[in-house]
């Protein structure tokens, strides 16, 4: 058992890989120069900037300068391998391997073309990944994206709850019309579609939630706070039902993890309470909104009247023809990205009932790049988990602020992770690098930063917003 714990995914060694490796070698003879020139020490808070700038133009519908926005990460992230160490985390290996499925699902596509830009895109989302993992290292850059984020999300919630008070024309609002609440404003604010708003708010909520106790000045603390308020009703009035799970989920699990990092601050005969007082409070207070508020008893009753509702019926046939793709297709898939989806996806629809995608992301993931692919991902998303808990407890063991945005980081995945269960906007370009962020909050804190170089630079720390 001693000879394969390297390969936990865990405990892989990969930096000492990276090290050894003829690639690493080669790469060490610029990092000396890059230690000392100008560019090298200006590389990170340009990769700030431009991770920035991204979060801010991705609460729009356009996604064209998102794309060039990735480019340009991209382009920050080779220079960063050729100037600087790099510093990967165990999440690194199951990344890799996924882009080599998917690499593989490419090559084999009946669609080729399609699947290629597909294949460019991930690659993309790939790299600004990468990007944000060295980034959030450093505690100032990760407080400042972080603020950039909730700004951004501020002003996007504001104008959703303006929807909601003075009306919005309806687009992309598929409402039941047989529903009482055929006629109910459900806000898109500037993403121009309801269900997309919810998915990006998803990871911000919980984020935003827990930056309310990593930051350190009052000021902060009370932006923290009415920011996640605000983002969370105008969440909820978006009456997306997939939106309201994930965030539930992701709004439990950041509480919990805040109950285990405040129960050393309570009496102890209440420290044992703090959980079971926790999950009581929840579940009265979910099954009140139920059962008082109109328009969310039915949203969630429509849940559970199968094709009865239209939008359950929509999905229903899409995942049963999406189940069919898999069936011809089920090692490697049919390549990766939308436009391949849309191209092979009209030969298996059902009643006419077009789809940009399969509405659930774990059946997108196995039709992209088959049953492979989907367990290479699955086993990410396990290690994400295994690597996340065990952190959180290291860090907590030594009440360490660091622990929080550990947390922060998977409570936002669950949320994601949940929703995914019933749409598919996680793969939207708006929501894509959500998912990517939170996943770097949490790779971030799984290596050891070697130290900052001492003469001119302008990366210094703080834990403080």
């Amino acid at each position: 058992m001693a000879a394969w714990t390297p390969w936990m995914p865990w405990q892989y060694p990969a930096l000492q890989w990276w090290q050894g490796s003829q690639l690493g070698q080669l790469a060490g003879r610029f990092q000396l120069w890059g230690q000392v020139s100008l560019l090298g020490r200006w590389l990170e808070p340009m990769s700030v900037a431009l991770a920035a700038l991204y979060l801010m133009l991705s609460a729009q519908p356009s996604t064209g300068p998102l794309g060039l926005l990735l480019l340009g990460m991209a382009v920050l992230v080779g220079l960063q391998w050729l100037l600087l160490p790099p510093i990967p985390s165990p999440l690194h290996l199951p990344i890799g391997v996924y882009w080599a499925v998917a690499t593989f699902a490419m090559a084999f596509s009946p669609v080729q073309a399609q699947a290629f830009e597909g294949w460019l895109k991930l690659t993309l989302y790939l790299l600004g990944f990468l990007l944000l993992h060295r980034t959030m290292q450093n505690p100032r850059y990760r407080n400042w994206l972080i603020a950039v984020l909730l700004l951004t999300s501020v002003w996007v919630s504001i104008y959703g709850l303006r929807q909601f008070f003075y009306g919005a024309e309806e687009l992309a609002t598929w409402t039941d019309p047989n529903s009482p609440l055929a006629g109910a404003t459900r806000v898109y604010s500037h993403l121009n579609n309801p269900n997309l708003l919810a998915g990006y708010l998803i990871p911000i909520v919980p984020i935003g939630l827990i930056a309310a106790w990593a930051w350190s000045g009052w000021g902060s603390k009370l932006f923290a706070v009415a920011a996640t308020g605000m983002n969370a009703i105008c969440l909820v009035m978006t009456l997306s039902r997939g939106g309201w799970i994930g965030l539930l989920a992701g709004i439990t699990v950041a509480a919990l993890f805040l109950v285990q990092w405040n129960q050393v601050l309570l009496p102890q005969r209440l420290q044992k309470w703090a959980l079971p007082l926790l999950v009581g409070v929840g579940a009265i207070a979910v099954v009140l909104a139920i059962l008082f508020v109109e328009p969310i008893r039915i949203r969630v009753l429509s849940m559970f009247v199968g094709r009865e509702d239209s939008s359950n019926n929509y999905r229903i046939n899409v995942w049963t023809a999406v189940v069919e793709m898999i069936r011809d297709f089920p090692v490697l898939g049919i390549g990766p990205g939308n436009d391949a989806f849309n191209r092979v996806y009209p030969l298996y629809q059902r009643a006419n009932f077009s789809a940009l995608g399969a509405y659930s992301v774990p059946l997108e993931l196995t039709v992209e790049t088959g049953l492979v692919g989907a367990a290479v991902y699955l086993w990410f998303l396990l290690t994400i988990a295994a690597c996340g808990l065990r952190r959180w407890l290291q860090l907590l063991a030594d009440r360490q602020p660091a622990s929080l945005w550990v947390a922060a980081g998977l409570s936002a995945c669950a949320g994601l992770v949940v929703h995914g269960l019933v749409d598919t906007i996680w793969y939207r370009p708006q929501v894509q690098m959500l998912w990517w962020l939170s996943v770097a909050l949490i790779s971030s804190q799984l290596v050891q930063r070697p130290p900052e170089p001492a003469v001119g630079s302008p990366s210094s720390r703080s834990d403080g917003a």
